[in-house]
C-alpha cells in the first residue's frame, strides 16, 4: 500500500480533495513543539515575540499566543492582526524604518509596550504625536551597531542600512532625553540578521548587544526597562545544513542572561523570533496538471508556484537551491528521477525547484514543498498574473481549519472600478 503524507492522521489526498490546491498546510502540534522546544529550555527572563511578517495569518498568531508569544509588528495590519487574535497591548512591540504618521498614532492610541525608533527624525515625530495626546511615548531605539554578524543568511546591521541609528550618532547624541520629553526613552534594540544556523554566533550577538545597551543607557541617561536582541534563528533547508540545537544555544545564553539580569533585574529582554517558529509546521501543496519532457529534461507543471513561494526559489540568496519536496500521496517510492517542478505562470521564472530527485511523477499527483510556515503568501507576488493566493489550512489538535480562503476572481477584482469611456460624468478628481 502506498504511504501518503499526513497531518495529524489526516491524509494530504483529503485535504486536497476539501479544500483544493495548491495551498499552504499548517500543523498547529509543531507549531506548539517549536514553541516550547525553546521557549521551556529558555532563560526565564527572556521573552519569546513572534515576527508577524514570517507568517501574518491570524489564526497562526493567536496558537502562538496561546503557547506564551508575544507580539512584534512592523504594519498597521499586522498590529490589527495581533490585537485581533488576542495579544494583549502591553505584549506588542512595533518596529521598521518608514512608519507612517497614521502607524505611529495608532501604536500610541493602542497603548503597545514599545515603538522602535530608526531615525532621530521618527523620534521627533513620535514626540510630536504623544504631545498631541496628553501621553507619555515608549520607545526604544533601533541600533545599527559597528560590529557586523558573523554567518548570516542576510545580514541586517553593520553596515550602512535603512535600519537603525548608526551607533556612533547615538554616542554623539548625548541631549535625546531632553530634546523630546514627550517621549519615554526606555530600551535599545538591535537585529543583526537573519538565518543564523550556529549556536555560538546567536550567542555571541546577544552578548555584545547586551553590552552595547548598558553602554548607550549610561551615554544617553536613559533607564534601560527593555532590551531587544533580536533574533534571526535560522531553520535548515538545503543540504549541508543543520538545525540548531535548541538545548546548546539555550546554555550558551544561559550565563550571560544571568549576568545581565543580576545587574537589570527590572529589565524586559526580547527575542523575536518568526521563521524559526513557522516554517517547519508548514507544507505548500500543489497539484500536477501537466508532465513532459523538454530537451531531454522532465517537467512536472503544476497548479502553484513561486507567486505562492517566492522563498522557495532563493529570494534574497545568491545561491539557488531547492527547498526539500517530495510526491506527497506515493512517500515510499524511491526518488529515481530528476524533475523540474513548475508553476501555472506565463514566465519562464516560475520555476519552484529545478532537477528535483522524486519518483516518476503523474498528472494528479501532489507535490509538497516542506519547510514552507514561514514567508510563503507574505513574501510572493500573489497578484502575479491575477491568480490571487492560496487557501491556507491550520490542522490542530486532529481537526482542520480553513484560516484563510482561497482568492476568487470577483476578490481580485471586485477593489477595481471600471472606467467607461462613453461615459461623461465628472472623474474622481482630487480637490
Amino acid at each position: 500500500m502506498t504511504r501518503e503524507f499526513q497531518v495529524q492522521g489526516v491524509p494530504v489526498s483529503e485535504l486536497a480533495r476539501r479544500y483544493g490546491t495548491p495551498l499552504f498546510v499548517y500543523d498547529g502540534t509543531a507549531l506548539r513543539d517549536r514553541f516550547h522546544g525553546l521557549r521551556d529550555r529558555l532563560h526565564p527572563a527572556m521573552e519569546v515575540f513572534y515576527s508577524l511578517k514570517a507568517n501574518p495569518n491570524i489564526s497562526i498568531c493567536a496558537l502562538l499566543h496561546s503557547f506564551g508569544a508575544r507580539a512584534e509588528v512592523s504594519s498597521l495590519v499586522e498590529l490589527t492582526t495581533a490585537l485581533r487574535a488576542g495579544v494583549p497591548p502591553q505584549q506588542v512591540i512595533f518596529l521598521g524604518p518608514g512608519k507612517s504618521r497614521q502607524e505611529l498614532a495608532a501604536c500610541l492610541d493602542s497603548g503597545i509596550h514599545a515603538v522602535v525608533c530608526e531615525s532621530i527624525p521618527e523620534v521627533a515625530l513620535v514626540d510630536e504625536l504623544a504631545r498631541e495626546r496628553g501621553v507619555k511615548a515608549p520607545v526604544a531605539l533601533r541600533v545599527n551597531p559597528r560590529f557586523a554578524v558573523k554567518r548570516s543568511g542576510l545580514a541586517m546591521g553593520g553596515r550602512p542600512r535603512q535600519f537603525g541609528i548608526d551607533e556612533e550618532e547615538l554616542f554623539a547624541t548625548t541631549d535625546l532625553v531632553k530634546r523630546f520629553p514627550d517621549v519615554d526613552l526606555m530600551g535599545v534594540h538591535v537585529y543583526m540578521g537573519t538565518r543564523i544556523l550556529h549556536e555560538a554566533v546567536i550567542v555571541e550577538n546577544t552578548t555584545r548587544i547586551l553590552d552595547l545597551a548598558e553602554r548607550l543607557s549610561a551615554a544617553l541617561n536613559l533607564e534601560l526597562r527593555m532590551v531587544d536582541v533580536g533574533g534571526g534563528l535560522g531553520v535548515s533547508y538545503f543540504d549541508g545544513e543543520s538545525d540548531l540545537d535548541a538545548q546548546v544555544l539555550t546554555d550558551g545564553l544561559h550565563p550571560v542572561i544571568e549576568d545581565f539580569t543580576a545587574r537589570h533585574p527590572g529589565t524586559r529582554l526580547i527575542m523575536e523570533l518568526g521563521r524559526y517558529l513557522t516554517a517547519e509546521a508548514g507544507t505548500y501543496v500543489m497539484g500536477v496538471r501537466y508532465t513532459k519532457t523538454s530537451m531531454g529534461e522532465r517537467f512536472a507543471v503544476a497548479d502553484g508556484g513561486t507567486h505562492h513561494h517566492m522563498a522557495a526559489v532563493g529570494i534574497g540568496s545568491f545561491v539557488k537551491r531547492n527547498f526539500p519536496m517530495a510526491v506527497l500521496n506515493r512517500l515510499d517510492e524511491p526518488a529515481t528521477e530528476e524533475w523540474n517542478v513548475t508553476g501555472p505562470l506565463c514566465t519562464p521564472g516560475d520555476t519552484i525547484g529545478k532537477k528535483v530527485p522524486l519518483p516518476p511523477v503523474r498528472p494528479g499527483d501532489l507535490i509538497g514543498v516542506h519547510r514552507s510556515g514561514a514567508y510563503g503568501p507574505t513574501a510572493s507576488p500573489g497578484l502575479f498574473l491575477s491568480h490571487g493566493y492560496p487557501a491556507e489550512v491550520l490542522v490542530h489538535e486532529g481537526r482542520c481549519h480553513l484560516v484563510r480562503e482561497r482568492d476568487s476572481p470577483e476578490d481580485l477584482l471586485q477593489r477595481q472600478r471600471l472606467y467607461d469611456p462613453t461615459a461623461h460624468d465628472a472623474a474622481d478628481v482630487p480637490h
